[in-house]
């Protein structure tokens, strides 16, 4: 017979999750079936209108040679080779977009527009991730518990001056402003302008890579058509790693920074309660503590 503390967390609190977990679940297939079904019909239908111009040009070919064409064409791409340019394309294997793959499995990102092909680099990336993957999560694990070991031993801010608490606000606002700066405003203005992106499309590119969502429809230094430097791809990998870590560091500050300033206003609203001699109702004593998240 199942506990009855069990049975109580699992109506109170599980299951709401779970319901709200299924209905958002739902939103987004609804949205994402809205947003890009119509847009996906129109692109099959314009590939085949240029699979029947292409037969019309060409009366020689037949449409079973045409379809082989194309299932080369996949084959290749599967295989991380684009079928743009020709064998003189830089290799997907060099060290540097070798670094960046080896980021990317570490880091669960998975584009998925390459991969290892031969039976010896499979079995490799099988026991490469086995190991990278907990490292990656131990470090990023490591910096985040340093922080809030860090803002444990802020827990009196209260007692110090008003002055001291907005200069510590501030510090903490400006270096979460500089932050997004440097991890998701500057490098998606790089990556627009060497790979010829919107900016809209180098954040959308920045936000699925730091997220480890990876979905693979942008990546960096796949365009045979340009000459990149060599250590391109390397650093977009160190960025990863350096943005992965940022947001390690950050995840802790928003909530403390947004609590601090509710603090602040609240206490600052009481003291002019007091000069004006209304006596203090709702506000909180400076002597409490502000409790930190471990």
């Amino acid at each position: 017979m199942p506990h009855p503390r069990l049975c109580h967390c699992w109506g109170s609190q599980v299951l709401p999750l779970l319901l709200a977990y299924i209905c958002y679940l739902l939103l987004g297939a609804t949205v994402f079936q809205l947003l890009e079904k119509q847009a996906e019909a129109q692109s099959r239908d314009q590939f085949q209108l240029e699979k029947l111009r292409f037969l019309e040009n060409y009366t020689c070919l037949d449409q079973q040679a045409l379809e082989q064409f194309v299932q080369v064409i996949m084959e290749a791409w599967v295989k991380g080779v684009n079928p743009k340019g020709n064998s003189t394309n830089p290799s997907n294997w060099d060290f540097g977009s070798s670094f960046f793959f080896a980021g990317t499995v570490v880091t669960t990102i998975g584009y998925g527009n390459l991969a290892p092909s031969t039976e010896a680099g499979q079995v490799f990336c099988v026991f490469y991730a086995l190991v990278g993957i907990p490292l990656n999560v131990i470090f990023l694990n490591h910096l985040g518990t340093g922080l809030r070991g860090h803002l444990t031993t802020l827990e009196r801010w209260e007692d110090q001056p008003r002055r001291f608490q907005l200069l510590q606000i501030l510090g903490l606002a400006l270096f979460l402003t500089l932050g997004t700066l440097v991890i998701l405003v500057f490098p998606p203005m790089v990556f627009s302008h060497v790979e010829g992106w919107s900016f809209s499309e180098g954040f959308y590119f920045a936000f699925i890579t730091l997220s480890t969502i990876g979905f693979g429809d942008y990546v960096v230094g796949t365009d045979p058509s340009k000459h990149y430097i060599s250590v391109y791809r390397s650093l977009a990998a160190i960025w990863i790693l350096l943005g992965l870590s940022w947001l390690a560091l950050v995840l802790p500050l928003g909530p403390l920074l947004l609590h601090r300033c509710s603090r602040l206003w609240l206490l600052s609203r009481d003291l002019g309660l007091k000069e004006e001699g209304v006596p203090e109702t709702n506000g909180l004593s400076r002597s409490q503590k502000i409790a930190i998240p471990t």
